[in-house]
């Protein structure tokens, strides 16, 4: 929901000059250590802290921080609505929410006409303030699927703020200290995930030496101490005392308190019948609790984590109500929360008014969300969800099983980790008495290859060494190939080698927790593999599944099965922005904005509805009917015709009202039936002409066009309006890639360079070495080589001569010169590789130092150029243009000098009317444009046919370049770009 209307501010700040900490977002975009959904939630942080002050999301929205612009001309409101939404912040804000894009409706079509109906009679500050939970402090959702990082998330975002208020001490906004709950019911999974915390680099998120100074400053405590001494009958909290003893030291900086919520902040709490908090103190158990809970109150500048927040358990609402409490004493700085599934059980409503309520089922403080489907594209294990029907629970355990051993029976994964499958049991019972002897007697599966884990009963106790293996299943000392589970490895378990899932029969996971049970096994164990998972499923738990894939995810199982398919065939691409430290292109657009006039405001309805009667001819057609009669002797050669016109042809019974009705329902609430009944005596002359009586009935005549009549009768009613064009320049920057991380690709012959050839570009780049450095040391070890070779005469299979390092391929050769991901997909036109491949062999090319990179997928650029074309005497918007190339020239401090825009495509395409008008508005006004705000020609254009011989576009090429580009010398004295 609001995600989107961030995302598009966030990205717009991130370009603009106001944005201070680009340079540290592009060193952790060089690093490449975090992936790309850790790294836009950075962002998304960075903006919110920065830019938007760390204020409440309410306060937030209803200043007007998200509006995008808005022509309310466009939009067809009363007077009293359109005065509202100009002057009344907050009503703006609101409607832009209700009608942002949802599919092909409005997200919130309810709140829409609210405002429409009665834009005076709505408290918005108050609707704003209830959407975003009457939170009066920064309360931030980051929504990431399992396996995304979350935990490695929180520990970028303490480091950086401990890097902010390092710098600036005294500035609210950035925390000093740091508190990470769990929430109530998952201490034994996600406790433990959030102490790899501890092991986060920051140099992955902070240059050296910051990274080492702050590593120094951070000291982590996990409050997990149990509240009284052994033998002791006085109860007392250690957890309480450490916390004590550590805020008591003056100016506490770098503190990370890690702890489950329910087992020591509220568990002496209860909720009263109005939901508000009731604070125990019976006994010295209760004063221990409040004692911590009142301590962590008062630790100073203090931000909150908070892991799998969409609990939406009484436990939780305790835990809103108690950091609210916190707010309040002025320590907190934020409140973070993350949760792969940011929806809640059950959808909030919300009273707009007294007639219209709003229901939001996903928690609306998300501010950063990243798909599921996505993550499965980019980095996840992509699932073969296979779907058991009819099938008794133990023989899907045994399918399951006997295709885990088939496709996963020799994995080992290169930490040396082997490939493991997790059945879950429903029950300990079940588990010990049904499934494991199951396993060992029909399956024949080695006892040792299993291992059973659950919380023990009086029946079945968990093993210590249970215990210990269970915490190793990600090491190469274990062996366990088979987990048999029991309401444990949900949410939390953090197993990467987890290959496979079973879900038997309904009730071996929780109904609301299917979803989060399957996704266990799609965690990424070696990057940049296409690795796969197994999940088997029986009927009821596969429609739970697709059920909550679809509420959840907006996706479905058939769509993630389609992402396994044929995944050996995908190729992997890379990004090589970082090392081509290629920048922003700069660039100004014409924009055109239409603005609606009313020229008058009396639309003279009776004069046009006259006109209309006295030409409702023009619009009828008339059919014609074509007889033949054959007359006289010769009726062979004799034809005689007789053409008759028809002039009328019965069509639906008509009835007046009904007919009026049509009318004012096709307006679209713009024209009422009163308006069309005050004119009834013109419209019933016009009816009589439209429509003939047959046998006592009248019917419409089918020849008048009935559409265009309507129409021309509401047009009748309307103020005469007249369209204006308002334009103006505006700036413009544009990444060359939008994405950190690349979709995969099936694998085909026009994908550029070879496999072997990006590995030899991608390892060349980790040496940060020239090519000219590079070409050296072949040609030295070459030298050696030669030097040292000793052929042997005696052995006729020896080698005759020394085994060479071959020169480079052209590819790699150029690789400081393009490739600015890899490997580009030329499948729509192969005349583009060949293209490419010509210009990097072109001594003019070399010559003048350019780089060349391919522009032509869409969805990857954002260079992209709106294109209009004047047509009587208006500008009209004639689509978006995405040129095949790029060729810059860039200055010694790197930054672009000029660029040049090349077109690669057939003739049967360039004829093509909207392509001719995009072709001329680039080739006339948008280099003009351009030309006069750079103060020199920085764009310059040319098109090249696939059908004209290649030695002409060679040559129409190097032309080009020799005319346009500057020879190296004289980019010494070159105007910045910004000029």
């Amino acid at each position: 929901m609001l995600h989107n209307l961030i995302q598009t501010k966030k990205s717009r700040w991130l370009q603009s000059s106001e944005c201070m900490v680009k340079p540290l977002l592009d060193y952790i975009r060089n690093k490449a250590e975090l992936r790309d959904a850790q790294i836009e939630a950075i962002e998304t942080y960075l903006f919110l802290k920065l830019a938007g002050n760390n204020k409440p999301l309410a306060d937030l929205f209803a200043e007007g921080f998200f509006l995008e612009a808005m022509n309310l001309g466009k939009i067809r409101l009363d007077a009293r609505t359109r005065e509202t939404l100009e002057q009344n912040i907050p009503a703006r804000a609101l409607f832009q929410l209700a009608r942002m894009p949802n599919g092909g409706a409005s997200l919130l079509p309810e709140l829409e006409r609210a405002i429409l109906e009665d834009s005076a009679g709505i408290d918005y500050p108050s609707v704003i303030r209830q959407i975003f939970y009457n939170i009066d402090y920064a309360d931030y959702l980051f929504s990431l699927p399992m396996g995304a990082g979350k935990t490695f998330l929180i520990a970028a975002l303490i480091y950086l703020d401990l890097y902010f208020a390092r710098n600036e001490p005294d500035n609210p906004l950035f925390a000093h200290n740091f508190l990470v709950l769990a929430p109530s019911g998952l201490k034994s999974s996600i406790v433990p995930s959030l102490k790899t915390i501890e092991r986060f680099d920051p140099s992955w998120v902070l240059p050296e030496p910051a990274a080492s100074d702050i590593k120094r400053l951070v000291r982590f405590e996990i409050l997990d101490q149990p509240k009284s001494a052994k033998r002791s009958n006085r109860a007392r909290n250690p957890n309480a005392q450490k916390v004590n003893a550590l805020i008591s030291e003056p100016d506490p900086m770098g503190l990370v308190f890690v702890v489950n919520a329910e087992k020591v902040i509220l568990e002496r709490l209860e909720l009263g019948a109005q939901m508000e908090l009731i604070e125990k103190t019976e006994d010295e158990q209760d004063r221990a609790a409040n004692e911590l809970r009142h301590l962590i109150g008062q630790i100073p500048h203090l931000a909150i984590h908070i892991d799998e927040v969409h609990h939406a358990t009484s436990e939780d609402i305790k835990l809103r109500r108690v950091v609210s409490e916190w707010s309040r004493n002025g320590v907190v700085t934020a409140v973070l929360g993350y949760s792969g599934t940011p929806y809640l059980p059950d959808a909030e409503k919300i009273a707009v008014n007294d007639r219209v309520q709003l229901r939001f089922k996903q928690i609306t403080n998300t501010v950063y969300y990243y798909p599921l489907i996505r993550a499965i594209r980019r980095f996840l294990k992509k699932p073969i969800i296979q779907t058991a029907r009819n099938l008794e629970p133990l023989e899907i355990i045994r399918r399951g099983a006997q295709e885990f051993y088939q496709r996963y029976g020799d994995t080992v994964y290169q930490n040396g980790a082997r490939a493991k499958l997790a059945i879950y049991c429903g029950s300990i019972p079940r588990l010990e008495e049904e499934i494991l002897p199951f396993l060992v007697r029909e399956l024949s599966i080695h006892p040792d290859d299993i291992l059973k884990y659950h919380r023990g009963n009086k029946d079945y106790k968990i093993a210590p060494q249970d215990e210990i293996d269970f915490a190793s299943l990600d090491l190469p000392v274990s062996k366990k190939r088979i987990i048999l589970l029991v309401q444990v490895g949900k949410e939390g378990w953090d197993c990467r080698s987890l290959t496979g899932v079973i879900l038997a029969q309904k009730g071996d996971s929780p109904t609301n927790m299917v979803l989060q049970t399957s996704c266990r096994c799609l965690r990424q164990v070696d990057k940049g593999q296409n690795e796969t998972a197994l999940i088997w499923l029986n009927s009821d738990n596969e429609k739970i599944l697709d059920k909550q894939l679809s509420e959840e995810q907006q996706t479905s199982v058939a769509e993630v099965n389609s992402l396994s398919r044929d995944v050996t065939d995908e190729v992997i691409r890379r990004s090589r922005m970082a090392h081509l430290n290629l920048s922003t292109i700069d660039f100004y657009q014409l924009r055109i904005d239409y603005d609606t006039l009313v020229v008058s405001p009396d639309p003279q309805t009776a004069l046009r509805l006259d006109e209309l009667a006295a030409k409702l001819g023009q619009y009828k057609s008339h059919a014609q009917v074509q007889t033949e009669e054959l007359v006289g002797e010769a009726r062979a050669e004799l034809e005689v015709y007789r053409t008759d016109t028809i002039s009328e042809t019965q069509g639906e019974r008509a009835r007046l009202d009904f007919w009026l009705a049509e009318i004012a329902r096709e307006s679209l609430g713009t024209l009422s039936l009163a308006q069309l009944d005050a004119r009834r005596s013109q419209l019933a002359q016009i009816f009589e002409m439209i429509t003939s009586s047959r046998n006592g009935a009248r019917c419409f005549n089918a020849l008048y066009d009935r559409d265009r009549i309507n129409a021309r009768i509401r047009l009748a009613f309307s103020a005469r309006r007249q369209l204006e064009t308002r334009q103006e320049v505006v700036p413009k920057r544009a990444e060359l890639l939008l994405v950190a991380e690349l979709d995969p690709v099936k694998k085909h012959a026009k994908l550029y360079p070879t496999d072997q050839d990006a590995a030899n570009i991608l390892k060349y780049d980790k040496t940060h070495k020239t090519m000219a450095e590079l070409d050296q040391m072949r040609q030295q070890e070459n030298q050696r080589r030669q030097a040292s070779f000793q052929p042997d005469p005696n052995n006729p299979f020896a080698p005759a001569a020394p085994d060479l390092l071959p020169p480079f391929t052209l590819a790699v050769k150029s690789k400081d010169q393009t490739f600015h991901y890899l490997p580009y997909d030329f499948k729509q036109s192969g005349f583009e590789k060949v293209f490419l491949e010509a210009c990097l062999t072109l001594d003019v090319f070399q010559d003048r130092q350019l780089e060349i990179y391919y522009n032509g997928e869409r969805g990857l650029t954002e260079f992209v150029i709106q294109c209009y074309a004047q047509e009587d005497g208006f500008w009209k918007n004639v689509g978006r243009y995405t040129t095949d190339f790029l060729i810059l020239q860039r200055k010694a401090d790197r930054s672009i000098y000029k660029a040049l825009l090349v077109e690669t495509k057939g003739s049967g395409f360039e004829s093509q009317p909207e392509f001719k008008k995009k072709k001329r508005f680039v080739e006339t006004d948008f280099l003009r444009i351009n030309r006069a705000k750079f103060g020199y020609a920085y764009f310059d254009f040319i098109f090249l046919r696939d059908e004209d011989p290649p030695e002409l576009n060679l040559e129409l090429l190097r032309n080009k370049i020799v005319s346009f580009f500057a020879a190296p010398e004289a980019l010494i004295a070159a105007p910045a770009a910004s000029d």
